[in-house]
């Protein structure tokens, strides 16, 4: 290479070493696609005071729900790849909404890059407290015997919650009407009055309404019971199906083109939250398990999770066009 191209090169690469070398030095906005008090919402504020009193900056958080996360999207794909804005999006955001959508004003894949794992979670069965139905057997029996005039709701066609029952339904050789929400608290709410028979959702989303008698949990989508919810069955415990789980993922995204050291740096402090005794001991009382990784295992869980649904949407024929 011509000695004068590659000074110029490094003159031109010195200052963006620079700042990113001091990131951060102003205060950083985190796009919520989510409402306040949601689980996304409250781990950010969580993690978000210990990233703050690290950086010695304010560490903002900017709500943006509704319109199935495109509103936070757009924001982070207009937003300059400088660090000093990035969001907090989930499977559906990343993974399926590729897969729903022939028509996007973004790429979820494209324009943004993975900057940090946050955490997973997996998904009880929720019913009302004064549902009829006191087992998870007692709901699938149900549904076979009402042949669709059994309810599910979920946040939204093509969510998590909504491709969690289309696959119960297959599994159960069940057929259930699909009540999508524009909000989880909606949500809930109306599976705790009886407005639809039950819902996926997990323990941070169901704490209030869990807590206070007004919603049941008859199964856990895991592999084995959660921790504080020992007399909640497994799906696999509570019927004959055998394997079943559900989960989703939260991770930290920037726009496409942040630098290594700023996503090295956003990682490594996030990881660093994660890691404290007190923020996991406050992630695992509402069930979520601190996600310890780097953006390469955002890359991965991304990957698996568009294997995992793609077959259920098509075979479901769900889309959002």
């Amino acid at each position: 290479m011509n000695k004068f191209i590659l000074k110029l090169l490094i003159l031109i690469s010195l200052p963006i070493w620079g700042w990113a070398q001091n990131f951060p030095i102003k205060t950083t906005r985190v796009v919520v696609p989510f409402s306040a008090g949601s689980g996304p919402d409250m781990v950010m504020r969580i993690v978000g005071d210990k990233l703050a009193k690290e950086w010695g900056q304010q560490v903002m958080l900017d709500n943006k729900p509704g319109a199935n996360g495109w509103l936070a999207e757009t924001d982070i794909k207009r937003a300059s790849p400088d660090g000093y804005t990035f969001a907090t999006l989930d499977t559906t955001h990343i993974a399926l909404q590729p897969l729903l959508y022939k028509q996007m004003p973004f790429d979820p894949i494209a324009d943004f890059d993975p900057l940090s794992t946050l955490y997973t979670t997996k998904f009880f069965v929720v019913v009302g407290m004064n549902s009829p139905y006191k087992t998870l057997n007692d709901l699938i029996n149900a549904a076979k015997e009402k042949n669709s005039r059994l309810t599910y709701g979920s946040w939204g066609i093509g969510s998590v919650g909504h491709l969690g029952a289309a696959m119960l339904e297959g599994a159960t050789h069940t057929q259930m009407t699909h009540v999508p929400f524009k909000e989880m608290p909606m949500l809930y709410t109306a599976v705790s009055t009886g407005e639809v028979d039950w819902a996926f959702g997990t323990a941070a989303t169901v704490s209030s309404l869990y807590q206070s008698k007004k919603v049941r949990f008859l199964a856990y989508a895991g592999s084995q019971r959660m921790q504080g919810y020992q007399d909640v069955p497994t799906v696999s415990e509570a019927s004959n199906i055998s394997g079943f789980e559900l989960r989703t993922w939260v991770a930290v995204f920037g726009p496409k083109g942040t630098p290594k050291l700023v996503t090295e740096k956003i990682n490594q402090s996030i990881m660093k939250a994660l890691s404290d005794a007190e923020v996991r001991e406050k992630l695992l009382v509402f069930g979520l398990e601190p996600w310890i990784g780097s953006a390469s295992d955002v890359i991965k869980a991304t990957e698996q999770d568009i294997k995992r649904y793609s077959g259920i949407i098509k075979s479901s024929n769900i889309s959002l066009d």
